[in-house]
């Protein structure tokens, strides 16, 4: 229990402090808000032709993207944390270790708070003004209550992974001389294959059915496309079962990787 409220306590700290850069998120929102309206604009010229050969309809593309918008803090590998790169390539880590804590649990619980506060200051300003937006370019809540509960577990089991992923990022900077190639690398893959660039239904269907076996599969395009009903039924139990065991084989492998990492730290001077 003591355990438990310690990285709690690691939690609350990351969370408060992500809460006060205001001005950040204002500029976030407004950054969010152009880019979705471009890419709803740009969507737009390809369904004003013949809209009935897309696997989406265009108010299931807008919430797609106005979700993607407004919670862009929890899913984009990209938004990495700085200063933990810093402490393993300086040696600052050292002071981490030393604590009698577990090194992987205090990043993770840290960076799942980092990434909440980040979505919370934007999230709203943007979902409140895609509601307002007229059909078919806004966004609606669903028909069915049950299908905004399974939205928001679909959502903690994404977050849960791309956190996850994330700390395999932080680990395998222990064994390298700078995290750049790394960044550079994982992050092209995840925009790719999570369905940041191009929603998943529209991909060939062999080239989806990779994709979504994927751990990238079970990031953003799960939750958003639960929520826009463009996955339901069995379809969507199986997704949010695979995004389950993504979550427990990216814990586990980041868990064994860190023990791995730790062991063969070297840092000058002793």
């Amino acid at each position: 229990m003591k355990t438990i409220r310690t990285y709690a306590s690691f939690f609350r700290v990351r969370f408060l402090m992500g809460l006060q850069y205001r001005a950040a998120a204002l500029a976030g929102v407004a950054t969010q808000f152009a880019w979705g309206f471009l890419e709803l604009a740009a969507y737009h010229a390809f369904y004003a032709e013949q809209p009935e050969n897309f696997p989406m309809g265009f108010s299931e593309l807008s919430s797609y993207v106005w979700l993607q918008q407004a919670f862009l803090a929890l899913f984009m590998v990209w938004m990495l944390e700085n200063e933990i790169f810093e402490k393993i390539i300086d040696g600052g880590v050292a002071y981490e270790l030393c604590r009698p804590i577990s090194l992987y649990a205090m990043w993770f619980s840290r960076s799942v708070a980092n990434r909440l506060s980040r979505a919370i200051l934007r999230c709203l300003p943007i979902l409140a003004a895609a509601f307002f937006l007229p059909e078919p370019y806004g966004i609606r809540l669903p028909e069915r209550p049950l299908t905004l509960l399974l939205f928001a577990v679909s959502m903690v089991l994404a977050l849960l992974a791309v956190v996850a992923f994330c700390m395999i990022i932080y680990l395998l900077t222990f064994f390298t001389m700078s995290p750049l190639g790394l960044r550079i690398l994982f992050v092209s893959f995840v925009e790719l294959f999570s369905g940041a660039i191009v929603p998943f239904p529209f991909l060939p269907e062999p080239v989806r059915t990779v994709f979504e076996l994927l751990p990238f599969g079970s990031m953003q395009n799960v939750p958003l496309r639960a929520y826009s009903g463009n996955l339901a039924g069995a379809a969507l139990a199986r997704a949010m079962l695979l995004q389950a065991f993504w979550v427990l084989v990216l814990i586990g492998g980041g868990w064994l990787l860190s023990r791995r990492a730790i062991r063969r730290t070297v840092l000058n001077g002793g």
